[in-house]
């Protein structure tokens, strides 16, 4: 009888970077993988802007997901930290997830992308999302075509908001990592703070409740965040917009449409932070906020000149 002990199973933990245009499902696809939210997802372009890192465990791997803003050409500061933010991510990544929209197949903005990986060293992954949606048989023109631009080393086929074909992606992704220890605690799903995870949340309810109503230059900055003594949290916000009509569009007729955002943004949070939050929401018009360096450090962006 052989008493030797099995030796544990060594952890394996990497970086996956999660390229893409905007508007390819990005966020929703590190949900997905992490197997709950921990990135803000609206039908809006460029909702993300800040690097978010989703933290998923695949058997004995650490899969670091960094969620990154949708590359786009920049026009203004914002847009060019948020792009910088981007390809910022991929720093250090053992593997890039370049995630093409399946249904909207190869624009401009996607071959821009592509052109800035050829030459990259690192594994990269080809993931064409909402094959839910796509039409099949170009689906598989696009694939060919991707891979006659750059060959990846691999390429999936799923929908991140069903969920087809991301166990398969999860598996092949964790299998490329490293032997390491894991960074973070097991139960930890992202390295996001709980300030950002606050003012994220209420610039989702802006952008799904306005939708076109409300103009892309608009901010959440969380003021104060403390814990009460009964243990619930309580959280003050500002909502920054450019112009006057911006701040009437917020508020609503009668305060109706902030009170509906904090409502919805209130019990989201206290959904995610499981204990009763106290929000407090109030509208601010301060042209010209995206050349406010202190705000870029808030919402996680560095300052680009």
């Amino acid at each position: 009888m052989n008493d030797t002990p099995t030796p544990p199973t060594a952890q394996r933990c990497g970086l996956i970077a999660v390229l893409g245009a905007p508007n390819a499902g990005k966020s929703t696809l590190v949900n997905a993988l992490v197997g709950q939210k921990v990135a803000i997802v609206s039908p809006k372009a460029q909702t993300t802007r800040a690097r978010l890192m989703g933290i998923a465990i695949e058997g004995d791997t650490q899969l670091l997901l960094v969620d990154t803003p949708g590359i786009f050409t920049p026009e203004r500061r914002l847009d060019r930290a948020m792009v910088a933010a981007a390809w910022e991510g991929t720093d250090g990544a053992d593997a890039i997830a370049l995630v093409v929209d399946g249904k909207g197949g190869i624009g401009p903005k996607v071959h821009a992308v592509l052109d800035s990986l050829k030459g990259r060293s690192e594994p990269l992954i080809l993931i064409l999302n909402k094959v839910d949606i796509a039409d099949k048989p170009r689906l598989l023109g696009t694939a060919a075509k991707l891979n006659d631009i750059i060959p990846f080393a691999e390429t999936f086929f799923v929908s991140a908001s069903t969920g087809d074909g991301v166990p398969e992606l999860k598996a092949s992704l964790a299998s490329r990592l490293p032997e390491s220890p894991w960074h973070f605690p097991e139960d930890q799903v992202s390295d996001a703070t709980e300030r950002m995870i606050a003012a994220e949340v209420t610039r989702e309810q802006l952008y799904l409740q306005l939708r076109a109503e409300l103009p892309y230059a608009s901010a959440v900055e969380t003021e104060k965040y403390s814990e009460r003594e009964d243990g619930s949290v309580e959280i003050h916000q500002q909502i920054l917009v450019g112009r006057d009509t911006q701040r009437a569009i917020v508020l609503g007729k009668g305060g109706s449409r902030i009170k509906e955002i904090g409502a919805r943004a209130r019990q989201e949070l206290s959904q995610l932070m499981g204990v009763k939050v106290h929000l407090y929401l109030h509208v601010k018009v301060r042209p010209g906020w995206e050349d406010d360096r202190s705000l870029y450090r808030e919402i996680g962006l560095d300052w680009v000149e």
